[in-house]
This record gives C-alpha cells, structure tokens and sequence, in this order.
C-alpha cells in the first residue's frame, strides 16, 4: 500500500516582527502505521522573545498548535492527536491535550528566541476514517499562548467610601464603626455568592446601565473558570490573518455566515477602521493588514473561531487575574499595574507592514492605544506593537500584564463570558473540539448559544478612562450581536 501523500504542507498562522514571529515550516508526513493508523505530523516551529521563569510571575509562554486535514481537496477537518507518540525537540516539551491541540514550550527556564526543528505530533489518521491509501493536505497552526498558574488574587478596585460609577467588585467589611467596600479575593474554584454583604461579592449599578454591568444575582457556580485554576491566555488578541487562515478552511455556507466583510460586520470589502479583510464571496479571503488585532467580528463569531482552534473563551473573572495577576489592586490601575497613562497622540512608523511600530511612546508611564494616544490612522494596531516600540522593557512601557500577556488595556475590546447575566454564569470552561456545525457555529454544551453571555473589558482605541481600567465593568453584560470597529476578542484553555 502507498503512504499518505501530504500536498499541501505549511500554514504560518501569525507574523510579527519584534515581537513573536511565530513560525511553523517544513510540515511533513512520516512514519506511517497502518496496524495502529496513525502517522507522524514533524514540523519545525519558532518564536521570538519566549521566556519560562520560576520566580515573580512563575510562568511561561507557549505554542498552542494543532491540524487541520483534508482528503482528495475535500472539506478541511481538524486532525485527531494521540496522547503518546510525540517526539520533542531539545530544549522543548510537548503536552497533547484531550486529542485536539497540543502546548510546545520550554522545559527549562530561559529567555530569548526558539527554534526547534524535526518535532512531531502523532495524527490517528484512523480514527478520523482516513483511508490507508488517501491523498490529503495537511495544515498546521501555531498561536502564542500564556500560562497563567493557580493562585489567589483579587477583583475590584480599592475606593474610598463613593458610590461605585462602573460596576466594579467588591465586598463589604465586617464590624463598626465602618463598613467599607474593598476588593474581593479570590480564593478557590468554589461557587461565589453574591451579595451585598460582608465577605460575598457584589457590584453596583449606580450611575451605569444595569443592563450593561449585570442582575446583581448568583450564584456564580463552581463549574464557572473563576481564575483561581491555571489557565492559559492567547498572548494576544487575535489578528485579521489568523481570521483569514480560519476563514479560508470553511466551506461556502460558513464563510458566508461567517464574513466580517459582509451587514453584521463591516458591510464592504473595502478597509474600514484598519480592517482590510476582502472576500469576492467565493474563494479565499485576504487582509493587507494581517499583523494588525481584527476589529467588525460579531460575537457569535468569535465563539466559533474559538471552537474551531480548540480553544474557549476566557471569563470576566481570569480577564482580571490575567491583568494584576496575585498582587493587589491599585486604585485605577491599567493592565501594568500602575495609573500611570501616557496621554499624548503616537506617531506610527512602518504603517501596515510586519514592522509597524511607534517613534514616539511613553517613556516612564503606561501605553495603551485609547482614544487620546490612538494618532492617525484611527483604529485598531498592530498587536505587540507596544513591546517592540518601547524604550524600556518593563511592564509600564511595553503595556504588558502581570504574566506578560499584551494590549489587555485598549487597542480593541476583550470579549469575555460575563457573570452579569443567567446566560453567562451557566458557562463551565469547556474547551472546543476543533469541529464546527455545517452552517458555522460552535457547538459546544455550556457556552452561549447568542451574544447574551458575552460582555466586554479593557477598552479599545476609541474610548477614554474609565472604560480602559483593569476593574471597569460598564459593559461587561452588554449585549452587542453584530461587531464593530472597537470590538475584538481572544481566547484561552484551561491547564491540564
């Protein structure tokens, strides 16, 4: 019997210069087994600035990769892995998790670039009822990923005896003479009571749209991530030509269900706010700015991209813990840490290309694309632009989160699973199993089969403070259906 004849062999998922150039070359099938069915997907795979470190922070980035098959140029599907048989290469380790996708990180602490050849991941092609004898085409992704390790940390920010104007969390003291509101902390994986009492967590929707902050009801119960569990985050959110690599594996009926370009998005082929997304309604897709974070995807949407890549959505609770990781709150703080902000317009560099980058950041204080510092052209930018741009790198400068994680404060929304709402609070953090419904939706049991459920955090390029604080919650229940210029999304996974 001939071996599977892999036509179509590499995909590089994401492109940036300075600040991952994420890689993945050389795709090859070998080592076929037809007793066992399955075969040997090796590639080669890199990145710039990786890290792994023990102290501080105590964690490390990673490459979430996974394939994607299809026989004789049929429909693309996603590619079974199985739990043994993967060969890692020196200096990296290699985690299959639940035969969908598999994490590839350092073993060891370090920092700088990786680059690691002849690694493999073992396709049951079997499973998958491929034929011994098939011609397929393979394509494998890689997305940069965070992890982000157990612990407590805190929700809210500290005030100071005010009406709280944006719904943030907090709870009450106990005793007299004072009964004051502070952060909560985050304890364990247990359900959360919400209240407005002592030790129980709860939010105010003074001065805000109830809507837009939540019922003020509870449970949030225990299946719910509450981001005391490890988790892993996508590094950063997710770019136009990720969406376009996702895009081009659908068929016809999704991609038409599916289109940025078309009346739930931005409605033209042309670029809008820095999309540059153009589908001639049939065939591929393509971006001419595929570096820069995607903006006009409606929610649902971003719920399939996430099932398709085996990956979930992240919770209002980790988009937190995500930010300030185990340190306390500070009083209006931004993903850094600090309220330091810088407040001048950018002037950009190297618009639209790999390099595209900032001349004049902050120096000394936070930077974040918002409305003040947003310049022109006005929209979303290049993801990591502020970690290539910045003088000195430190979290301030770079804009990066407690754990690394970037542009966690503006550039475009988060999309969160919110605990504002019914529709929320029944998610579980299932994970996607890399297949989608025919007609282009997710499918998993547990997430939200509409927009109710999904709110927002961290701001975007066109809004101002408070809206961009770590602990502003004004829309994080709102219902929005269709996308627009500000909003984005990213996603994450629980760790096994």
């Amino acid at each position: 019997m001939r071996s599977l004849l892999t036509l179509f062999c590499w995909l590089i998922l994401m492109v940036m210069s300075q600040a991952n150039n994420i890689s993945v070359t050389n795709v090859s099938l070998a080592g076929q087994d037809e007793v066992s069915g399955t075969t040997q997907i090796q590639f080669d795979l890199s990145w710039e600035n990786s890290w792994r470190i023990s102290v501080g922070p105590a964690n490390y980035d990673a490459a979430w990769v996974f394939a994607k098959y299809r026989v004789n140029g049929g429909t693309w599907r996603h590619a079974t892995l199985s739990a043994t048989g993967m060969v890692a290469a020196p200096g990296s380790a290699i985690d299959v998790e639940d035969n969908v996708g598999a994490f590839i990180y350092r073993q060891a602490d370090g920092s700088g670039d990786v680059s690691w050849e002849d690694l493999q991941l073992r396709w049951d092609y079997g499973t998958d009822n491929v034929d011994d004898n098939a011609v397929v085409d393979i394509q494998v992704f890689a997305i940069e990923m965070v992890y982000v390790p157990a612990g407590e940390f805190s929700l809210g920010t500290p005030v100071t005896g005010q009406a709280d104007l944006n719904g943030e969390f907090y709870t009450l003291t106990s005793g007299s003479p004072f009964v004051l509101r502070i952060p909560y902390r985050v304890t364990s994986e247990n359900a959360i009571t919400v209240s407005n009492s002592a030790g129980n967590l709860y939010y105010n929707t003074e001065g805000v749209t109830p809507a837009g902050v939540g019922d003020q009801a509870g449970p949030i119960p225990a299946a719910f991530p509450k981001g005391f569990s490890a988790f892993y985050s996508m590094k950063y959110e997710v770019t136009q030509e990720q969406w376009v690599a996702f895009f081009n594996t659908l068929t016809q009926t999704q991609k038409e269900n599916l289109d940025v370009t078309g009346a739930s998005g931005k409605n033209s082929d042309d670029e809008a706010t820095r999309n540059a997304i153009s589908w001639p309604d049939a065939g591929n897709a393509t971006t001419t700015l595929p570096n820069v974070a995607l903006n006009y995807v409606a929610s649902v949407m971003t719920l399939t991209y996430l099932d398709w890549a085996g990956l979930r959505p992240l919770t209002e609770l980790e988009y937190e813990k995500s930010c300030r990781g185990p340190l306390n709150p500070v009083s209006n703080e931004f993903a850094w840490g600090t309220s330091n902000l810088h407040n001048t317009a950018y002037t950009y560099t190297d618009l639209g290309t790999p390099d595209e980058g900032i001349s004049t950041p902050g120096v000394g204080t936070g930077n974040a694309n918002y409305t003040i510092t947003n310049g022109t052209p006005s929209g979303p930018k290049r993801v990591g632009i502020f970690a290539a741009s910045a003088e000195n790198n430190n979290r301030e400068e770079t804009g990066g989160s407690y754990y690394g994680i970037m542009e966690l404060t503006g550039n475009v929304y988060e999309r969160v699973i919110t605990v504002g709402n019914p529709e929320g609070r029944a998610f579980t953090g299932a994970h996607g199993d890399g297949n989608i419904t025919p007609a282009g939706n997710a499918n998993v049991a547990g997430w939200p089969a509409t927009a109710l459920g999904i709110g927002f955090r961290g701001g975007s390029y066109a809004n101002n403070t408070p809206f961009i604080n770590v602990s502003d919650r004004s829309d994080a229940a709102t219902q929005i259906n269709n996308g627009n210029s500000r909003l984005g999304f990213r996603g994450g996974r629980s760790a096994q």
